[in-house]
């Protein structure tokens, strides 16, 4: 039986390994020691590669992995072993173009760390579930940049603290006139 395609997991680590943003849609790592052992072991497994001009795909642990290095970071999106590389390559092109938008092309730890709300909104935009919801690069930074408070918006597209600050500026609007 066919089924839609799926992501294990996708991993954005530093330059020695260290988590800087990841999220697992898959029970295979069933605690976090669990999950940090596979990444330790992945980056140690790929580190030595060079995967800085374009993707690079390896069978690990019976999962297909895919990976891209740039600057002191490692991002990496891990399948089944019979799922499509083209698939996992995608997302992980999407990821990367996102992240290197959002971070107006300054792809390093440092501006990573300082902007990991929009990384991890990214990541939501991107899977949920381990289900592909989008891979183009601008629609996903234009998904996470469109996060912050907008007034136009109706009131079911909201989040509820976007809701509530749009209430209180009618409100205040209100209350002046």
């Amino acid at each position: 039986m066919e089924s839609c395609p799926s992501i294990k997991n996708i991993l954005l680590l530093d330059s020695e390994g260290n988590r800087v943003a990841v999220k697992y849609y898959s029970d295979e790592w069933p605690n976090n020691s669990a999950k940090e052992a596979f990444e330790k072991s992945l980056f140690t497994k790929t580190q030595k590669t060079n995967a800085r001009t374009e993707a690079e795909i390896a069978m690990f642990e019976s999962h297909i992995i895919v990976y891209k290095f740039v600057q002191d970071l490692h991002f990496s999106v891990t399948g089944a072993e019979n799922e499509n590389e083209l698939i996992l390559v995608t997302v992980l092109q999407g990821f990367f173009d996102a992240v290197g938008l959002l971070l107006r092309g300054t792809v390093d730890k440092k501006e990573a760390l300082e902007n990991l709300d929009l990384i991890l909104l990214c990541l939501d935009e991107i899977v949920d579930g381990g289900i592909i919801l989008e891979t183009d690069a601008n629609v996903i930074a234009g998904k996470v940049a469109s996060h912050n408070i907008d007034a136009a918006a109706p009131l079911s597209e909201q989040t509820i603290s976007q809701a509530l600050a749009t209430a209180r500026e009618h409100l205040a609007r209100s209350l002046l006139k």
